[in-house]
């Protein structure tokens, strides 16, 4: 962890202290900037809307790519030019030279996952001035996404060493957290109104390696720190699990018993990356995408129902027009659900950057718009199938006499959504039957029946 605090000198003011926070990157980045978040609040620090009332602005930075550290400089300097009282946390801030390079005043600068020292440098910038009558967090904490779905993060760092990753240096290797753990964090989420929880990590099929799946006490049992015990019990919980980053290890057949029952929602979110060997072992990703489709089938013999997303990137160093075409007749097999794809973008301190076989920019660009084209036509024609269909949805905004929401095969932010017509008003976390009548590539168009 890398962290640079300069000297402060506190604010005067009156009133509670207020914070200003914005929170850039993944979700397990947001999960981050909630548990800072709940922190501050639970010493009666207020959160404001915009950064000029604020006695402190605290910016949790994305490092990944390029692009994402752009975004990250272009919010600090927001933050610095509207307020000026800036602290600096997140991946970016596990390297801080091209921060400080820009911005040599900012109050500090912290790693990705340094709670404490994000929570001292507010403190050295405006002191807490609690009151117990007055200041109260909610026993699940405070959350930054909407109040009926909730992140669940229940690991930090990752073990793979991808060429195209920093992920393992600037968060380290994996660390688990005791099962009990999660699963009281979880319970709290479900007793406070959460409808669905979204089970995420940087590689969640992984959970519990580190910890030699080690038991630990939950209610009147222990449980291990184990993906499958770990996915059993949250789907006692009455709430929608949808899980997040899972490598198709041979495990995971386990979990898609609990699908087969019904106990967590029929999805997977699959990193795969691509699809032809030699780009697969140039990125050192599991290469044999053959036993892939061997385990999609078997897993839909299973779970007729189940969806699978995945990830994509195009024009690796090294790809060529004929690795290219191996990913698209892969996915013309695969018939995935959902697909993200990615023009390769370098990062810097990644394996990857001195590999050969650099492709142009332009080329990127054809092929991914081919890959997106070629997706489409398979989304389309799964979304078809399911005109007529009654389906669960789970409503995320409501209008007159209109509502959006998503079924048990769409996540929030990244997959599809369906429109939903209504005779009587919806609440936003309602579950609803919706007899779909037409759809697109993406979204499905149904009305509310019951």
């Amino acid at each position: 962890m890398t962290e640079t605090l300069a000297p402060l000198a506190a604010r005067p003011r009156s009133g509670a202290p207020k914070v200003s926070f914005v929170s850039l990157g993944c979700p397990k980045a947001l999960v981050d900037s909630e548990r800072i978040v709940t922190h501050l609040r639970s010493e009666g620090y207020e959160l404001t809307r915009g950064h000029a009332g604020a006695d402190v602005v605290v910016v949790n930075t994305c490092g990944f790519l390029d692009s994402a550290k752009a975004e990250s400089l272009d919010a600090i300097g927001k933050a610095m030019a509207e307020n000026g009282r800036v602290v600096v946390t997140g991946c970016m801030g596990a390297e801080p030279g091209d921060i400080t390079e820009r911005f040599p005043d900012l109050l500090a600068i912290t790693g990705p996952q340094a709670y404490e020292s994000v929570v001292a440098a507010v403190h050295a910038a405006i002191p807490p001035a609690h009151d117990p009558h007055l200041d109260l967090v909610p026993p699940q904490g405070i959350r930054l996404t909407p109040r009926h779905y909730a992140y669940l993060k229940i690991s930090e760092g990752c073990n793979n060493r991808c060429t195209f990753c920093i992920i393992p240096h600037l968060r380290g290797d994996l660390v688990s957290r005791p099962a009990g753990e999660v699963l009281r964090e979880a319970e709290k989420l479900v007793k406070a109104g959460v409808k669905e929880i979204l089970v995420i990590s940087q590689d969640t099929s992984a959970y519990g390696q580190d910890l030699r799946y080690a038991a630990s006490p939950f209610k009147d049992r222990e449980v291990r720190a184990k993906f499958v015990d770990l996915a059993r019990e949250l789907g006692e919980m009455g709430a929608w699990v949808r899980l997040h980053y899972v490598y198709p290890y041979p495990h995971v057949d386990e979990v898609i018993d609990l699908m087969a029952a019904g106990k967590i929602l029929p999805y997977l979110d699959i990193p795969l990356q691509h699809a032809a060997a030699p780009v697969l072992r140039a990125m050192r990703r599991p290469a044999s995408q053959e036993k892939t489709l061997e385990r999609f089938a078997a897993w839909r013999r299973a779970v007729p129902d189940l969806a699978i997303r995945s990830s994509f990137i195009v024009g690796f160093p090294g790809e060529t027009e004929a690795d290219f075409q191996v990913l698209l007749d892969w996915l013309s097999e695969a018939k995935l659900d959902r697909v993200g794809a990615f023009r390769y973008e370098a990062v810097r301190g990644a394996v990857a950057n001195d590999l050969p076989g650099a492709v142009p920019e332009a080329i990127k660009d054809e092929r991914w718009h081919r890959l997106m084209a070629h997706q489409q036509g398979i989304a389309a024609r799964i979304q078809k199938a399911r005109i007529g269909r009654r389906l669960p949805v789970l409503i995320d905004e409501v209008g007159v006499g209109t509502a959006r929401g998503r079924t048990k095969w769409d996540a929030p932010e990244i997959d599809g959504k369906v429109h939903v017509r209504t005779n009587w008003p919806l609440r936003v976390g309602e579950i609803v039957t919706v007899k779909i009548e037409a759809t697109d590539a993406y979204d499905l168009v149904g009305t509310a029946v019951g």
